[in-house]
């Protein structure tokens, strides 16, 4: 007995080598058990998790003292923490029933989302659906919350130019075939958009989609061109628009007496609470400037609040966890190209994008890098919808892993 328990002892490097192969996990294991540290990618799963374990600890602290403000009177101290715990969990529920279905399922019905996103889009602008909070109408009251279409068009975007470029795989050399159609689809979600008006979810879905187009394969010198048109587009919509022409004269000079309490007010004391932050942080829950000097600061600055209280140091964790995140979906994306499974593949880096894409330029505003937009850093900020499509989006990205894996074990065909 002792001999035979030594010898499975000494065999055990085999069988973790025989394992990540496809073979048994454990002598006499049948070959279709799965094991269990193959077959699920833990180290995103839990770096995922913590992400919104940090994000639900300071949208508390920072939303905490919110009832101070008359506007906020009616609500408990606890009002946004409590939300923003029942998003989570919906969006745990959501990702558990994404984590069941195959990709080929939303790869067949990629186009039909995406329409439905547009449904949604028009929706939300009329008068008796759509909400208006902030002279913005983003949202539609579903009761228990709100509902942002914007944040769904993220998703059905990436479902769809993924199709979209398995299926005209064989025309990338021909702009009007290839691309226009694409184009076409985009200008009408970006009109859509325009209309709320949500610029950041715009600037967001073109990111996506001419990412995915140039990770498709399609032709250089056509993605210049259609680069150069989106970029051309955006200057127009910022020379005809003075609120948006304030908002980069203002990023320009925050400080200048003509912005500081305007149009530069938000980003300034983003900045004084980075300033006041240092290295180490003034401890969780001492954050001065979320006491009603930091406006949305539970949502697009939380990240100020996390300077301000946790530091330089608090800041790096958030950023490195986001950079080893995009970095491990792109490796899953690549995995499952080379495993032929295109839509797969340009799924996972479209999400990728899009998780990497918003989170910079979330930063970025809170850093005073970028321009003031009205974008929330994924996982962490609060906001019901953006969780729950957040956590959808990833699952997926988990889904594709557990499928490429079974694929190299011989389980899929």
């Amino acid at each position: 007995m002792k001999t035979w328990l030594a010898s499975l002892w000494a065999r055990r490097p085999t069988w973790l080598a025989e394992a990540s192969q496809g073979e048994a996990a454990w002598p006499g294991a049948p070959l279709d058990t799965p094991s269990r540290w193959v077959g699920f990618d833990m180290a995103l799963t839990w770096v995922i998790v913590g992400l919104l374990a940090l994000g639900l600890v300071m949208v508390y602290s920072a939303s905490i003292q919110l009832p101070d403000n008359p506007r906020f009177a009616l609500y408990a101290p606890t009002h946004f923490f409590t939300r923003h715990l029942v998003s989570i969990a919906l969006a745990c529920i959501g990702s558990g029933v994404v984590l069941a279905t195959p990709i080929k399922f939303w790869e067949r019905w990629a186009p039909w989302i995406f329409i439905a996103s547009l449904v949604l889009l028009v929706l939300v602008l009329l008068p008796f659906i759509g909400k208006v909070v902030n002279k913005s109408r983003r949202w539609i009251p579903l009761g228990i919350m709100n509902f942002q279409p914007s944040e769904f068009v993220k998703l059905a975007i990436v479902l769809y130019a993924a199709n979209y470029m398995v299926r005209k795989m064989d025309l990338k050399e021909n702009f009007m075939r290839a691309v226009a159609p694409m184009a076409v689809a985009l200008g009408v979600a970006g009109v859509l958009l325009l209309a709320e008006p949500d610029m950041g979810a715009f600037i967001v879905i073109a990111m996506i989609a001419m990412g995915v187009l140039f990770l498709g394969g399609v032709n250089g010198r056509m993605f210049l061109m259609t680069t150069a048109v989106l970029v051309g587009a955006f200057v127009l919509i910022i020379t005809f628009s003075e609120v948006r022409r304030e908002r980069i004269f203002a990023y320009l000079n925050p400080w200048d007496e003509k912005y500081a309490q305007g149009k530069g007010y938000q980003l300034t004391h983003s900045l004084i609470a980075f300033g006041r932050g240092e290295v180490f942080g003034q401890g969780l829950g001492a954050s001065v400037e979320k006491l009603h000097y930091l406006p949305e600061a539970h949502t697009d600055f939380l990240l100020a609040v996390i300077g301000e209280e946790l530091g330089l140091v608090g800041v790096l964790a958030v950023i490195v966890a986001f950079f080893w995140m995009v970095r491990r979906i792109f490796v899953i994306g690549r995995q499952a190209i080379a495993l032929d499974r295109v839509f797969a593949g340009l799924t996972a880096q479209g999400i990728g994008l899009w998780m990497g894409g918003q989170a910079f330029i979330n930063m970025g505003v809170n850093l005073g890098v970028l321009p003031t937009k009205g974008l929330t850093l994924p996982l962490m900020s609060y906001g019901g919808s953006a969780i729950a499509v957040s956590c959808v989006a990833l699952a997926m990205v988990l889904r594709i892993d557990m499928e490429n894996r079974d694929m190299m074990r011989g389980r899929l065909p």
